[in-house]
């Protein structure tokens, strides 16, 4: 007994071949942490047909790369290994060189090694679209039709509170009225 698929489920089971536009906001997250996380999007590992064989991932726009914030001192001491192909032509790069050149290689980098050594990361690698701040072409945002949660929540600015959430701060000890600071 064959019964005909709802409308809804139609549309569900489409809605898991077809290829979805994921938003990702890159501010003060580590990248190497979150190029786990775009790779697996970008694999299609989230999704119940995934197979490693098939390239069944989606796009993924990650926005405010120039804001990404390193763990500790690598900005200093991660290393970039670049060659020529010419005879004495290999150089090695820090991370904050390199994010000042282009304030998007150093996440690009990351998303490409987090992607495997496998012959899909090609077709992976086009499928992520990088922005320095939060700038997207019109063309590309109507695109986007789900975000990825972050991975780390982005504390506020000092400029960022209102002054009554500033005066409702809880306070450790009062200073007197009369007190004047030196």
């Amino acid at each position: 007994m064959n019964r005909p698929i709802s409308t809804y489920k139609r549309v569900q089971q489409w809605a898991v071949f077809g290829r979805l536009w994921f938003l990702f906001d890159a501010k003060w997250q580590n990248p190497f942490d979150s190029a786990e996380k775009i790779a697996k999007y970008l694999a299609g590992k989230h999704k119940p047909i995934y197979h490693p064989l098939s390239d069944v991932g989606d796009h993924v726009v990650v926005i405010n790369t120039k804001d990404i914030a390193l763990p500790n001192k690598e900005w200093r001491y991660r290393m970039y290994y670049h060659h020529t192909g010419f005879a004495g032509g290999s150089s090695w790069t820090s991370a904050w060189e390199l994010h000042n050149k282009d304030q998007t290689k150093v996440l690009w980098k990351a998303v490409y090694k987090a992607c495997g050594g496998s012959l899909l990361r090609h077709n992976m690698m086009e499928r992520l679209h990088l922005f320095p701040d939060d700038k997207i072409p019109q063309e590309l945002m109507e695109n986007i039709s789900d975000h990825m949660k972050q991975l780390r929540p982005v504390p506020k600015a000092l400029h960022e509170y209102t002054e009554e959430e500033i005066k409702n701060f809880p306070k450790v000890f009062e200073w007197p009225e009369d007190y004047v600071l030196n």
